[in-house]
């Protein structure tokens, strides 16, 4: 109790306490877009069902890892080394790593299952299933939601991995990172329902939201392979197409209106 109120009066510890929930809340998005795009796929009443259970299961895994600090910081430990020598950068610095940690394989996995995932949702868009077939719909939404709940796992451990090895890297203090990691879910745990909501009422978000995706899962596997891309480009990049996509919903809707008033006029 003592230590905790050291920490409190320390003006340190809250600076590293705001900027790491702000650190969190930014890598949070990417997971949260994730289990938005995947729980929009399951029928109406059991979306909510389906994001709640996510964002728990991320809560709960991120809370588990910073209990096994000693262990997560090994996970950057190289296991094997391809012995391959990449191409050299500008500064003579290899251009990628050839020696490979459990973070590393983890990243890479997690980026793949991203690309697949997202370019499988890419193409149910574009070119959508025939719904002519008859089929077992129970069963089917009972697999769905299965399958849902599985692939955002999956998800929440990669996220949950980079997560807390960057709080990890940012203080020293395992309650400071709880803190920060109990606000950051909390705030995802709030902001699900409309994200999720907007996204499924806005088709050509359906679009914009699978792109980021694809991008994050090719950040994900380049950070595997030694080559860390700023996340602050990918973020602006992602901000940069929300406004672009924000204006063009803005002229849909007022070139909607301007055709309504010229219908009522006639």
């Amino acid at each position: 109790m003592d230590s905790l109120l050291q920490l409190a009066a320390d003006p340190a510890v809250w600076a590293a306490l705001i900027t790491l929930v702000v650190m969190e809340i930014v890598l949070g998005i990417d997971n949260l877009v994730f289990i938005s795009i995947l729980s929009n796929k399951l029928p109406l009443e059991q979306r909510q069902k389906a994001r709640r259970i996510g964002i728990s299961l991320a809560l709960i895994m991120r809370i588990g890892l910073l209990f096994s600090i000693a262990w997560i910081v090994s996970l950057k430990t190289p296991i094997f080394d391809l012995g391959i020598t990449g191409p050299v950068g500008e500064h003579g610095e290899p251009g990628f790593e050839t020696a490979f940690s459990w973070r590393d394989l983890i990243l890479i996995a997690g980026g793949l299952f991203l690309l697949w995932k997202a370019t499988k949702e890419i193409h149910h868009t574009v070119d959508p299933a025939p719904t002519g077939d008859v089929l077992d719909t129970k069963n089917v939404v009972i697999s769905n939601f299965s399958a849902a709940i599985v692939q955002i796992l999956l998800l929440d451990l990669v996220f949950s991995v980079d997560s807390i090895l960057t709080a990890v890297g940012m203080t020293e203090h395992v309650p400071v990172m709880v803190i920060a990691v109990v606000i950051a879910v909390l705030v995802m745990l709030l902001a699900a329902d409309p994200l999720a909501n907007f996204i499924h009422e806005n088709p050509t978000v359906v679009m914009l939201a699978l792109g980021f995706l694809l991008m994050i899962g090719s950040v994900l596997i380049a950070d595997g392979f030694g080559v860390h891309v700023p996340k602050g480009y990918i973020y602006a990049a992602m901000a940069f197409s929300g406004l672009v996509e924000g204006l063009n919903m803005v002229a849909r809707k007022s070139r909607e209106k301007k055709a309504v008033a010229e219908e009522t006029k006639h």
